[in-house]
């Protein structure tokens, strides 16, 4: 085996990571010592994660009126202490844009020492709850609450940067900033807008440089590129507009004794530990996927979350006793850090190092910064709070009221009371779902009637349910479909009960729907005219094995190709339908509006809806032999695939477009053996438009495409990678797709699908080596640093 290929099967090629603690050598035996050494690669996402911190520390510190040099404690504090006692090895904590407006608020009411006493309390609590295991229990809260609390966090820093971006001083709430900022327009100074725009204009376009250029200068943290190129500029032409002030250390206080009612401090403790808390188990969540997911390497330990949140509690602690802001981990930096290369925690502790040298050293350097530009690196920080995709997906679970009325709480009346707010909505919420139950029933057919349940069966429900069971004739043959999860103890005796009855006067009763397979009431034994359930009768197939192709053990021989037909759709009817009927109701009155074009082959293996985890409504799916995309002009062009292409882009304007080739593909297995002289045929016309993709695997001037860590199994894989992006190319020159591209409002992505190990692989965007990267079971939801 080539020495470039790992082995899974091979011993390794060193002693374990983590070995046991050095013994002294026996009597007379020379002495052995073990060199202290940092990885290279911890080394250098360490200084990388460094350039990131600064700016974000000191534009955070900003954001709060505190002293600058207590963002930098904390940024020190966070990356060693947390770094070294915390769970999660990779994850980066300092200063937290999640706690900005909980620490401005504290700021204001008992003042900066009194805070950090405030911080230490907090730090104190997390490490009490951290000890007794409840960090687990911490990520039960709902996503819409958490989402939500984040998203109206940021919209208060967005808020209130924006006023220092304008020339401005912020309120010190978020609905002050709003009813203050058509007075602030009127004032408006040419100076500190220009220099914020700069800023944001860097922050937005640094990632998108293109080119060779672009990926060395995207080594450089945006972050830190948008802050220097705006102190670049204003340095010369704004030399009046107001900097970053650091005062001297010996000026730097410690904290006192809190002061104030006793109620509301230990609310004060209460809400910098909830909201550091939460933060902080997510962050160690997503950064623990993103560690474990990467290519290649050694994967840190799974993150231990209770040690986590004793970590970052002793971190609160050390930081506030140090006159430092509250810290909590961040997802941005963390992904940073393992993006960078980071091996172990050794990147984050040097990270906290390379802080406090800096704040000790670079203070005339800093002081250079304008206030403007760190404000509009924190105004775009509290944008991204407000994630869409966050929106999307807990409008699509049904929770979006859950997460205005945390929104909406935060921003008038506070973090932890708008989590209250939440909390309180989503149980409301819950409770009525419980409570609303639909029961119907009706004769679909003489002498026989349906009773359908839609929802949870409990016991608000049986009074319904009594009464629809009371109108079915005596003797009836009896379909009861029951589409929800749960049913309580009342409910199961009430129906229990309903079906013994019915069953002895010589009714027939049988279960249908969700709760076939075991929820529903048992069939008494021994008891005649009662039908078996569909699901006892054939356990062996559930309502998702036609993707299976039915390969069920105790398969009915004489099962024809008509009856699996019809008792698919049987099935589909029975137990699906009542799933989906209401949104493709929607969809019916709405219309269609996919995302996505999906460009795929038309092997039966490829069940695209399956693959993607989407629905009705999301995909607009073209299939066809090999996934091609015949290029306009071509002799012999199909139109019907540039007439999908035209419909999908100019009249369905969606966002983006996807080719995806799969291992094992029949056309391009018959590209390789094809033969000059054989006769032409419509598959052989057609597979003409994937010639290209053979010229470009056999051109020398092309990079052969491949999965990134490994080489292409054999010739029929490698001509899968290389036409999907061939047909991409062939896709840029459809006059619809080269006017969204050059708008920006279209989007093109290479997928391959191996079909054998069920792993989907995507196209490295502005990669000119063709690399395909394997998507892990979790992608990362990266959360504010």
């Amino acid at each position: 085996m080539p020495a470039c290929v790992p082995s899974r099967t091979q011993p390794p090629a060193h002693p374990p990571r983590f070995r046991r603690p050095h013994r002294p050598p026996p009597s007379g035996a020379g002495p052995r010592r073990r060199r202290f050494t940092i990885p290279g690669a911890d080394l250098s996402a360490s200084i990388t994660v460094f350039l990131l911190a600064v700016p974000m520390s000191l534009g955070l510190a900003v954001a709060i009126d505190a002293p600058l040099e207590a963002s930098l404690i904390a940024a020190g504090i966070g990356g060693i202490v947390a770094g070294l006692l915390g769970g999660s090895p990779l994850l980066v904590s300092g200063p937290s844009a999640g706690l900005t407006v909980v620490s401005a608020e504290l700021i204001q009411t008992y003042g900066w020492r009194t805070t950090c006493a405030i911080t230490v309390g907090a730090g104190l609590l997390q490490v009490a709850l951290g000890s007794l295991k409840t960090a687990r229990s911490a990520l039960a809260v709902s996503p819409a609450i958490v989402h939500g609390t984040l998203a109206g966090i940021g919209a208060a820093i967005a808020l209130a940067q924006l006023h220092i971006v304008l020339g401005g001083s912020p309120q010190s709430a978020a609905i002050d900033n709003a009813l203050a900022l058509p007075g602030q327009l009127t004032r408006v100074g040419p100076a500190a807008p220009l220099v914020g725009a700069l800023t944001i204009a860097v922050l937005l376009l640094w990632p998108r440089i293109p080119g060779r250029t672009g990926r060395a200068l995207r080594r450089i943290p945006a972050a830190l590129a948008c802050v220097v190129v705006a102190t670049g500029v204003a340095a010369p032409t704004a030399p009046h507009i107001a900097r970053v002030e650091l005062p001297s250390w010996d000026a730097h206080v410690l904290p006192e004794l809190p002061h104030g009612p006793v109620l509301q401090l230990a609310t004060a403790v209460l809400t910098v530990t909830l909201v550091a808390s939460l933060e902080s188990l997510l962050s160690a969540v997503a950064v623990d996927r993103l560690g474990a997911e990467r290519p290649g390497g050694a994967h840190p330990p799974r993150a231990d979350l209770d040690r986590e949140l004793r970590g970052q509690g002793i971190a609160n602690a050390v930081s506030g006793l140090l006159g430092g802001m509250p810290v909590s981990g961040g997802a941005v930096r963390g992904s940073a850090n393992v993006r960078a290369g980071a091996t172990s925690r050794a990147s984050t502790v040097l990270h906290g190092v390379w802080v406090l040298l800096a704040a000790g050293l670079l203070v005339s350097v800093l002081e250079w910064i304008p206030l403007a530009a760190l404000a509009a690196l924190v105004m775009m920080v509290g944008i991204q709070m407000v994630n869409f995709a966050h929106i999307r997906n807990v409008h699509k679970h049904r929770e979006f009221l859950v997460y205005v009325a945390t929104v909406a709480g935060v921003l008038v009346v506070g973090v932890l009371q708008g989590v209250v707010i939440g909390i309180a909505v989503a149980v409301v919420v819950a409770l009525h779902r419980l409570a609303r139950t639909r029961i119907i029933a009706h004769e679909e057919a003489e002498g026989r009637y349906v009773l359908r349940v839609r929802g949870q069966l409990t016991f608000l429900a049986v009074p319904r349910l009594t009464r629809a069971l009371a109108h079915i004739p005596q003797g009836a043959d009896t379909v009861v479909e029951l589409d929800g999860s749960f049913m309580d103890h009342a409910a199961f005796e009430a129906l229990q009960s309903w079906q013994d009855g019915h069953t002895a006067r010589g009714g027939r009763v049988r279960i249908a729907g969700r709760a076939g397979a075991g929820s529903a009431p048992a069939k008494p034994a021994a008891r005649p005219g009662t039908a078996e359930p569909a699901s006892a009768a054939h356990t062996c197939c559930r309502p998702w094995t036609p993707w299976r192709n039915h390969h069920c053990h105790e398969q009915p021989p004489q099962r024809t190709l008509g009856h699996q037909l019809t008792s698919g759709l049987s099935s589909f009817q029975r137990n699906t339908a009542p799933l989906v009927r209401d949104e493709l109701a929607r969809l019916a009155r709405e219309g269609q509006r996919p995302q996505q074009l999906f460009i795929t082959c038309s092997d039966s293996r490829l069940v695209t809806s399956m693959i993607t985890s989407s629905g009705p409504g999301d995909l607009f799916t073209v299939r066809n032999i090999g996934n091609l995309v015949p290029p306009p002009g071509t002799e012999g062009t199909d139109d019907s695939v540039a007439a999908a292409i035209e419909y999908a882009v100019d009249v369905l304007q969606v966002e983006s477009i996807t080719v995806c080739g799969h291992s094992g593909c029949g056309a391009m297995q018959a590209l390789l053996n094809s033969s000059p002289g054989a006769p032409m045929t419509p598959l052989r016309r057609w597979l003409r438009h994937g010639m290209p993709s053979m010229e470009r695997m056999a051109n020398r001037r092309h990079s052969w495409a491949r999965i990134a860590g490994r080489l292409p199994a054999d010739a029929v894989e490698q001509l899968c990678l290389t036409n999907v992006v061939q047909q991409l190319d062939h896709l840029r020159r459809h006059d619809s797709v080269a006017r969204a591209l050059a708008a920006g409002t279209l989007s093109l992505h290479g997928m391959y699908f191996h079909v054998g190990e069920a792993q989907a692989y995507l196209l490295v965007a502005d990669d000119a080596s063709e690399v395909f990267e394997g998507v892990g079971p979790a992608a990362l939801e990266e959360s504010p640093a």
